[in-house]
């Protein structure tokens, strides 16, 4: 097993972004709790499953690109031998456990510096969709001289992806988590310290039921979510997961006649 921090491939990490998506263990009734219902809770955490599996393909095929590393800083403690177990040899795991999501963020990016990266990237673990062409881009304006932040915002008001270039912690202090105010906070914050911004094209989270429809139409019904831009990820593992539940369990039926949600712009 690896030590306390997983180095992918055990390459120098001289001048490499880490880039590191904050997840949990695939425990029912834990994750992915926002779309229970109409996912039950087993549902719901083998579609998280599917999701830390794609996105970390992802990172994967991002890296024959941009010099990235690619790690998960999970949750909750001891449930390192969970994701090793679904997840490619190369994907670095670090344990990311803290009483605040701020202070998770924060503790997964000093470690990485720490281990000897000169940038890192927090991504989350609910955009299985998102174009490898965003990490890359993330990573080439991590790559450029100057202190600067790169954020890639979440149509609901949040952002998918947080890169930086030192450990800044002012980023994620006073931010109201789970709210449509993150992503503008964050960028107030960063005004605050006189950061330079690299935004990247926003994206959406698959958080609620309105999401989970867009994520339906796009992985199985081949309705992109953006018909201009970058190409989405064909999120492989989604896509089986999604026409599983399709087939055995009437998702379509039960999406169908589940209350309205807020819609993902």
């Amino acid at each position: 097993m690896r030590g306390a921090i997983g180095e992918p491939d055990g390459d120098t990490q001289d001048g490499v972004c880490a880039i590191a998506v904050m997840a949990k263990a695939s425990i029912p009734g834990r994750a992915k709790t926002r779309l229970t219902p109409p996912l039950t809770p087993e549902e719901a955490a083998g579609l998280n499953t599917a999701f830390l599996r794609d996105i970390a393909d992802n990172l994967a095929g991002a890296s024959a690109f941009a010099n990235i590393a690619p790690y998960m800083a999970f949750a909750p403690a001891g449930s390192a031998a969970f994701f090793r177990e679904i997840l490619p040899e190369r994907i670095g795991l670090i344990e990311s456990v803290a009483p605040g999501f701020g202070d998770c963020l924060y503790g997964a990016a000093t470690r990485l510096f720490d281990a000897g990266h000169r940038a890192v990237g927090l991504l989350n673990s609910d955009s299985p969709t998102l174009p490898a062409a965003y990490l890359v881009a993330a990573a080439t304006a991590l790559a450029a001289p100057g202190d600067r932040i790169v954020l890639g915002p979440s149509t609901d008001g949040g952002y998918y992806l947080i890169g930086l270039k030192r450990p800044h912690r002012r980023l994620f202090e006073d931010i109201d988590w789970s709210t449509e105010r993150v992503a503008a906070q964050t960028l107030a914050r960063a005004h605050e310290a006189g950061l330079a911004v690299h935004l990247l094209p926003s994206w959406y989270d698959v958080d609620d039921l309105g999401a989970l429809r867009v994520l339906v139409g796009e992985a199985v019904d081949g309705r992109p979510f953006r018909v201009w831009g970058s190409k989405p990820t064909p999120a492989a593992w989604t896509r089986r997961e999604l026409e599983r539940l399709i087939a055995g369990a009437e998702l379509r039926a039960r999406l169908a006649a589940a209350a309205p949600a807020s819609l993902v712009a």
